[in-house]
């Protein structure tokens, strides 16, 4: 039975963070790359359809070294904002590059209170991440939420994407989401992901909560 893991992604951390969770328990990973004109954004409403969808784009083009019984990974995530009724959601990425952060920041401009847990009510959001494994033609999902708002105003620093326009709820000893104005044992103490290093957001990273997921499906291959 083979134990490589084809990661289909650009993202150097990504595939760091995989490659930790999946050597504890046997398996092997290599980076999967090829040219992003082959793979194509789906028109989807939600990130499972979206990671099917890359999933089989991946088998058309797998590499020569591909050896039977290996496996492919992907992962997609997204940011949902409540009160834009969950956009931009799997349009994430295109959104981003249009009209960034600052376009986010205002249409949820009027949404605002002196209160900071009505304020935090007023624009919660969450990111959400699905992790996909082909193995042997079925597919394998495993999903991950962070919950939190929208900042009032960026928090440039660490990060990437809307990183510096989130900020995630506290968390319980057990890493449980807790509710605006609840105080729990890891916080980034009111700080957008953007404003705190990446050891505090992996405590959050809802990639994270998505490649453990799917990962505990996963029999070992030791």
């Amino acid at each position: 039975m083979s134990n490589v893991v084809w990661f289909l992604t650009g993202n150097q951390g990504k595939l760091v963070e995989a490659e930790r969770h999946l050597s504890q328990i046997g398996y092997s990973v290599k980076q999967l790359i090829v040219d992003l004109e082959l793979i194509y954004e789906p028109q989807a409403d939600d990130l499972i359809t979206v990671a099917k969808s890359k999933i089989n784009q991946a088998l058309n083009v797998i590499p020569d070294d591909f050896n039977d019984g290996d496996m492919i990974l992907v992962e997609d995530a997204g940011l949902f904002v409540d009160a834009l009724h969950g956009f931009p959601g799997v349009y994430s990425s295109f959104v981003h590059s249009t009209i960034g952060n600052a376009g986010i920041l205002r249409l949820l401009s009027h949404l605002n209170s002196a209160d900071p847990v009505s304020s935090a009510n007023l624009r919660s959001a969450h990111f959400k991440a699905v992790a996909a494994l082909w193995k042997n033609g079925k597919i394998i999902l495993g999903e991950g939420i962070c919950p939190g708002h929208i900042s009032l105003e960026a928090m440039e620093g660490n990060g990437f994407g809307y990183d510096p326009i989130f900020i995630p709820y506290d968390l319980d000893t057990e890493l449980n989401p807790l509710t605006p104005g609840d105080y729990g044992e890891f916080s980034t103490h009111g700080k957008t992901f953007g404003g705190v290093g990446s050891e505090i957001k992996q405590k959050f990273s809802h990639r994270t909560k998505a490649l453990i997921d799917l990962f505990n499906q996963l029999p070992s291959a030791s």
